[in-house]
């Protein structure tokens, strides 16, 4: 279940966004027209004079964080219904493709005015009111008395049809995921974040940034992260300048600090080094973006990844002296 908004107004309630419902099994969808500006109780009362009244109460509603799916009515009407709400990760789109794909059909339902009922499908070869109901959708499978002779053979060779269609959707569905699956491990490995340890976030997750979008940096951080949320999430440690931001994040937007990405991609450089009696070495260290009298003397340890980076500050520094 998605939302699509910034439609055109249009009819006699001037509607400006359709609510789009689809069946995973038959791929079957229902664009309920509605006002951008209704509310969680308007939507839910949509959702159910034209899905619970129709289809029944639903065992799961996958859907994004939208604030009306996630809003304290809608998720304590489905909980009391019984209902699974299952919210998927931002660009996730192992979750969210099927809802992705049918809203670009639907825009191009629009502009073609054809019926999307009777299209037919490229992974299953059958049309979604045929797969979902057949002509007559009171016909379960779990009854039908197979071993009566009084059965016209008629009503058998329809129930048979729309058996078969059902179990090759199914094979068609299966065989379909597995190949997603397949290739996407190619090319793709899970990363293994934990509690602790810092990330880079990618600037295309914060709007608010200053300067020209061309003249930023790809990345901002390191942040650390104090919470994982599933597999495809994290919750950081914000600093005060991004606190009004929400900490979680889809992990696919996070890479580690590599080892061997060198000072040039860290968000900071050395510029000096002092060493007391009885004090550790510090380093002058200036962050990117800043000017020199942001600069922050700190020791080692205090510095993300220092005792990694800081070895070639080191042996320049030594290579100048032996020079000298």
């Amino acid at each position: 279940m998605d939302r699509v908004t910034g439609l055109v107004p249009g009819g006699k309630e001037n509607y400006n966004a359709c609510l789009i419902i689809v069946d995973r099994f038959s791929k079957r969808m229902k664009c309920l027209p509605f006002h951008k500006e209704d509310t969680a109780m308007d939507t839910g009362l949509l959702f159910w004079n034209n899905i619970i009244s129709t289809c029944g109460v639903l065992k799961i509603i996958i859907s994004d964080r939208d604030p009306k799916f996630t809003s304290e009515f809608w998720t304590n009407l489905y909980h009391m219904l019984g209902t699974k709400l299952d919210f998927y990760t931002a660009y996730h789109p192992q979750t969210d493709g099927l809802a992705e794909r049918i809203i670009q059909t639907m825009e191009d339902i629009l502009r073609r005015f054809c019926t999307y009922g009777m299209e037919y499908k490229d992974h299953e070869g059958k049309r979604p009111a045929l797969v979902e109901k057949g002509w007559n959708p009171l016909f379960p499978v779990d009854h039908l008395k197979k071993n009566l002779l009084t059965i016209h053979p008629t009503a058998r060779d329809f129930h048979e049809m729309w058996k078969r269609a059902c179990d090759t959707t199914a094979k068609f569905i299966a065989e379909e995921k597995e190949y997603n699956k397949q290739r996407w491990d190619k090319s793709h490995m899970e990363p293994d974040f934990k509690e602790g340890d810092q990330v880079l976030l990618s600037t295309m997750s914060f709007t608010n940034l200053k300067g020209p979008k061309k003249m930023r940096d790809s990345f901002l951080g390191p942040f650390t992260i104090i919470k994982l949320i599933g597999k495809n999430s994290v919750e950081v440690k914000l600093t005060e300048e991004f606190s009004r931001k929400h900490p979680v994040f889809p992990v696919r937007r996070q890479p580690h600090p590599t080892r061997n990405s060198g000072s040039g991609g860290l968000p900071w450089t050395c510029e000096e080094n002092y060493q007391g009696q009885e004090d550790p070495t510090h380093y002058l260290v200036r962050f990117k973006n800043q000017t020199a009298d942001k600069d922050k003397w700190l020791a080692e340890d205090a510095i993300p990844y220092g005792n990694l980076h800081l070895r070639g500050f080191r042996d320049s520094r030594r290579t100048e002296q032996s020079n000298q």
